[in-house]
């Protein structure tokens, strides 16, 4: 076996991360301070979103900011209580909605995404992983004319980076392909190439298993520090330290904390994520579904419906408002007249996001052994097989697929 490497984190990020890189040949173990899935990757709206290429920070989008604190239970909200502590994110994020670093942004973001959906047929192959997987595409819908006719250069910057789509502006359109929905939504976009996993903690899980049959070690150890020392990477755990050749950081929306041991200051928030999921049952619903206007999907999970999604740049601390979950699911019951709200499970998690929208990808500029992989925002899972070849190439030494420029730790 090659060197050791650590990975921190057994999210979905991390574990097929760790799976890259012991199909390279190396020797990896896993570290997290919970466990398998427990944070982000176990409740999210389990899409792969690669058709999801515009970043959050697009221009003009500074203008509705007042709106966002005036409205704790919107789309995308700051909670007052935390609008003084996120204001130098804010300003980098305003910073990033400038249209010539939008527009680098966009074009990182679709290299990624390329990356990412050549790279995930090529992982479920690899694990058998295709029982897990729902293609039944997916569709957004707009109120009226004007909402969708807003929508469309978005769509456009779709079928330049090749993603096949159909616009559908009929209300029997839409009802053809997902009946039950209300009459409001007069317009959609179809994207029929859209995946599903089944349930994102299953999807995850089954990842660590094919891990741990291959050899793999997951340990549950919460790791509070790293530093370099001759030639390796200590890390300072709980109750020990180890060292290891090379470690790659995938501790979600923890991760910066770890940087900022080594040195590295990256302005990483959390977009505070919302859910309810309904029993087998509670709606035919035949595809994901996105409601554009109000910031939330529909997805199926196990048989059952997820209702979620919205923004709340809220932080690690501050206790969940799953008013925001129920007033998701109130909007829900209005879209989708028939949908039976009883027995639901609410989920709050964290998703790590950076001002541009892109994640963070390589090497740290303090300690070139450590090799940084997070701040996905919410499409953690949809970036996960592509970021875990571009670190397998770092850790080989090999030039990477799409240029690492525009992720690097350097850049803010």
């Amino acid at each position: 076996m090659m060197a050791k490497v650590v990975v921190i984190g057994a999210g979905v990020v991390g574990l097929t991360t760790a799976l890259e890189l012991q199909r390279r040949g190396y020797s990896v173990l896993v570290l997290d301070r919970e466990g398998i899935a427990a944070q982000a990757s176990a409740g999210n709206a389990g899409a792969f979103a690669f058709s999801e290429v515009e970043p959050l920070a697009t221009p003009g989008i500074m203008r509705k900011a007042p709106k966002w604190l005036l409205d704790p239970l919107g789309p995308l909200s700051v909670p007052p209580s935390y609008a003084l502590k996120i204001a130098p994110w804010m300003f980098r994020f305003w910073k990033a909605s400038r249209l010539g670093s939008y527009k680098d942004s966009l074009r990182a973001q679709a290299s990624l995404m390329e990356q990412s959906a050549a790279a995930l047929t090529r992982l479920i192959t690899d694990i058998d992983g295709e029982h897990m997987m729902q293609r039944d595409g997916q569709m957004q819908l707009y109120e009226g004319e004007a909402e969708y006719r807003a929508s469309l250069p978005t769509w456009e910057l779709r079928r330049q980076h090749g993603i096949e789509f159909e616009l559908l502006e009929t209300r029997e359109g839409i009802a053809e392909r997902q009946p039950g929905l209300s009459p409001r939504f007069t317009h959609a976009g179809f994207t029929p190439n859209w995946i599903n996993t089944v349930d994102p903690k299953n999807w995850v899980e089954h990842l660590a298993q094919a891990f741990l049959t291959r050899g793999g070690r997951i340990e549950i150890q919460e790791t509070r520090a790293l530093f370099p020392v001759n030639g390796a990477v200590r890390i300072t755990l709980a109750d020990g330290e180890i060292d290891a050749d090379k470690v790659v950081v995938c501790a979600g929306a923890w991760s910066h904390h770890l940087a900022r041991t080594i040195g590295d200051l990256i302005p990483l928030e959390t977009e505070r994520g919302y859910n309810t999921t309904l029993p087998e049952g509670a709606f035919d619903l035949r595809m994901h579904l996105t409601f554009s206007g109000h910031g939330f999907v529909a997805t199926r999970i196990n048989g059952g419906v997820r209702i979620g999604g919205a923004v709340e740049l809220g932080g690690l601390d501050l206790p969940p408002n799953f008013k925001r979950a129920d007033t998701l699911l109130n909007k829900a019951a209005k879209f989708m007249p028939g949908l039976k709200t009883e027995g639901g499970t609410q989920w709050m998690g964290f998703r790590p996001s950076l001002p541009d929208s892109l994640p963070v990808i390589g090497p740290s500029p303090s300690a070139p052994d450590v090799i940084y992989a997070f701040g996905h925002g919410h499409l953690g899972l949809t970036q996960a097989a592509g970021t875990a070849e571009l670190v397998g190439a770092l850790v080989d030494g090999q030039p990477t697929q799409i240029s690492l420029t525009p992720f690097s730790a350097s850049r803010f």
